[in-house]
């Protein structure tokens, strides 16, 4: 129904399109001038109700799932009343299971009556979406028809229009960074009253399991951070080692030196690299590359892990030198050729040329292009699981297991869980951490930008 919804928008929109237009040439095949041109009455319609009714389908699917979830657990009140927040919450997911289709075991008539009251409510509410969107749709259309005339100034509608819309993605941009970063800290707030924050912050142990007994040993779990964001930097740091020197040779050579053919070959080569999915960088990782790194050193007489940091690092840098590359080429095309005529003029060699001259004029693009390579490689998780392991130590020898923020705020994650333990809220803890690790990596580089900036403008 939703897929319906959509599509019966966008026919409905083209046809109200297609009826302005068509009435705005009419009158001025008529003899009469009009202000704006045809093909503004028709977009003029298009724009008054596809963007309208949009707003309210994703108004209805996003205030439709809570209130269907409500009106279920107030039916089944009777049953949950006596529950905590997160059995009442499993029992919500096994519902919702049960209404899929996915029934494992027998579950209780209560909750198969339940299922089915949810779908019911899940079907009306799609029903009722579809009827709004037609009848909501039918009205705009009838409503602009109604302002086609010669005098309508149908440009400047759809551009008041056009303008609301940029102001509005505008703000919503601003209110979803805002929400990302409420929601991380809110929730940090609740894991520092599990657990404290010098723990967090300088312990060296992350084992973040809760036992399900009482007499378990390490019944609270060890939340410290540091092996995780070691882990985090060690792997991220031999990718830079890889990627930097790699893709910025590679720029300068594809931009400066090489053949237009072999160019016009070489460059789209490397770019499908950065298309290339990561869990296939992850396959690699540890069928090629993990086994080679493993043999080598036994065959030098080194104990290497089955899963390191060393292999997990080095196919991510692989990864990420095309982004590299690309924008540091990119940079260096921008920088005027009258500075590469000049220094050319004077006598330097194409070589001193690009050293002393092209390259440091295009440091502010090149540190773009190196800040973007580090933030994919801080949040790459795929690779890291395949090849470097889940295991937390505090070690900086790529020849070990090690683990990354990403992948064990993943592994904290998964499945159906509640927000009530230090297990599950250490997740955010770790998403705050990381979120200000990479706001320290980007006030930096603007601040490397600047400097470079002001001396090149």
């Amino acid at each position: 129904m939703t897929t319906a919804a959509f599509l019966c928008l966008l026919v409905l929109s083209l046809i109200g399109y297609a009826w302005n237009r068509q009435a705005a040439t009419a009158i001025r095949n008529g003899g009469a001038r009009l202000h704006s041109l045809s093909g503004f009455h028709g977009l003029y319609s298009l724009l008054m109700t596809l963007v309208p009714v949009l707003v309210v389908i994703l108004l209805w699917l996003l205030f439709q799932g809570p209130v269907i979830d409500l009106m279920t657990e107030r039916a089944i009140s009777a049953h949950i009343q006596n529950m905590d927040s997160g059995a009442a919450q499993l029992v919500m997911a096994e519902i919702k299971s049960i209404a899929a289709g996915n029934v494992f075991g027998t579950p209780d008539k209560w909750k198969l009556d339940a299922a089915e009251y949810y779908q019911s409510l899940v079907t009306l509410g799609r029903q009722l979406m579809l009827l709004v969107v037609v009848v909501l749709a039918g009205a705009m259309i009838v409503l602009s028809r109604r302002r086609v005339s010669a005098d309508f100034r149908a440009r400047h509608g759809v551009e008041r229009i056009v303008s609301g819309l940029m102001i509005a993605c505008s703000v919503v941009a601003i209110f979803v960074t805002i929400g990302i970063i409420a929601s991380l800290f809110f929730e940090t707030i609740r894991f520092f009253d599990k657990v404290p924050v010098t723990e967090f912050l300088f312990g060296t142990n992350w084992e973040p399991q809760i036992p399900m007994r009482a007499d378990q040993v390490a019944g609270k779990g060890a939340f410290g951070w540091l092996p995780v964001i070691l882990g985090t930097i060690v792997i991220s740091t031999i990718a830079m080692l890889l990627a930097v020197p790699v893709g910025l040779m590679s720029a300068i050579f594809l931009n400066e030196f090489a053949p237009r053919r072999v160019r016009a070959i070489v460059k789209p080569l490397l770019e499908m690299l950065a298309g290339v999915p990561t869990v296939v960088y992850g396959f690699f990782a540890i069928l090629v590359v993990a086994p080679a790194l493993r043999g080598f050193g036994q065959s030098l007489g080194i104990d290497v892990a089955p899963n390191t940091a060393l292999a997990a690092g080095s196919v991510m840098g692989i990864m990420l030198i095309p982004f590299i590359s690309s924008f540091a080429d990119d940079a260096l095309s921008a920088v005027p050729q009258s500075l590469r005529d000049g220094a050319l003029g004077l006598g330097a060699t194409r070589a001193e040329m690009m050293t002393t001259v092209l390259f440091p004029a295009a440091i502010p693009g090149i540190v773009g292009g190196v800040l973007l390579a580090v933030s994919r490689a801080i949040g790459e998780t795929m690779i890291v699981v395949m090849a470097a392991g889940l295991i937390a130590r505090m070690t900086i020898n790529p020849l070990d297991s090690v683990t990354t923020v990403t992948v064990q705020i993943v592994t904290l994650l998964i499945g159906d869980t509640a927000f009530d333990n230090p297990k599950t809220l250490a997740a955010f803890a770790l998403g705050l951490m990381l979120f200000l690790v990479t706001l320290v990596i980007n006030v930096l580089a603007l601040r490397i930008v600047r400097k470079y900036r002001e001396a090149y403008d």
